[in-house]
């Protein structure tokens, strides 16, 4: 994997290889502590939730190790302009991902709690169901976008995001009504919106890295702009020109 125009010498090309496959490491870790949680939250299974948690410090430690080596290489290489956006992306993805990392692990705490009450709301779950599914696609997406710097891959998934807001916030207005009226199960469904909320955030994280990669790839910064709906318009084809 490359980013930006060739770079300036070939200890960078390695010492920047060597950064992103650790972003991709990294990237792997956090999909399989997902994915374990979802799990746990579907089986209400405690032991796997605390496994999700006790794995969290490896997520941690590895985005510490990644914010040494992009400031060595930005300090020790001095890159250019095209090379310093793909260090800096690979920066903040690792941002990212140790933040999807504590989302996960409040879906872990969420399901001990959960599993404690003993009480199922099982209309609910189908909505977390659904959003895990969103959420689990815009991770691995973004995360491929970001392996490939595929910007057009990248706006698919920033594009998604609007989907998981959409069943997120139906299912807010669904909960808190239904805490109105059922209020002896108040702490499960207050733990299930938590989880909502978690894998809300976790398409935000995703949303950030496809952010990232347009910048790496085209030095654009597309936050808080209509960029998306801007390439909505633009045919396939054509859509990576820009």
């Amino acid at each position: 994997m490359t980013g930006g125009a060739g770079h300036s010498s070939k200890q960078y090309d390695a010492e920047l290889g060597g950064v992103q496959a650790k972003v991709l490491e990294m990237g792997k870790l956090v999909e399989m502590q997902f994915r374990d949680a979802v799990h746990a939250f579907c089986e209400r299974d405690g032991d796997v939730a605390n496994r999700v948690i006790l794995r969290d410090g490896t997520v941690n430690r590895l985005e510490v190790a990644l914010d040494e080596a992009c400031i060595r290489l930005i300090v020790r290489r001095q890159p250019t302009a095209d090379d310093l956006r793909t260090t800096v992306a690979a920066l903040k993805v690792s941002t990212d991902l140790e933040r999807i990392g504590d989302e996960i692990t409040k879906i872990a705490r969420s399901v001990k709690d959960l599993q404690a009450d003993g009480t199922r709301l099982d209309n609910y779950d189908l909505f977390i169901h659904s959003m895990a599914d969103t959420a689990a696609v815009m991770l691995h997406d973004a995360l491929s976008a970001y392996e490939r710097m595929d910007k057009v891959q990248a706006v698919h998934v920033i594009a998604m995001d609007d989907v998981l807001d959409s069943v997120f916030n139906e299912m807010m207005r669904s909960l808190v009504e239904f805490m109105a009226v059922e209020s002896a199960s108040t702490a499960s469904a207050l733990n299930i919106l938590w989880v909502a909320k978690a894998m809300e955030r976790i398409g935000d994280h995703a949303t950030n890295i496809g952010e990232h990669v347009v910048y790496g790839v085209s030095g654009i910064d597309i936050r808080h702009t209509d960029f998306v709906q801007r390439q909505s318009a633009v045919p396939a084809r054509d859509a990576g020109r820009e």
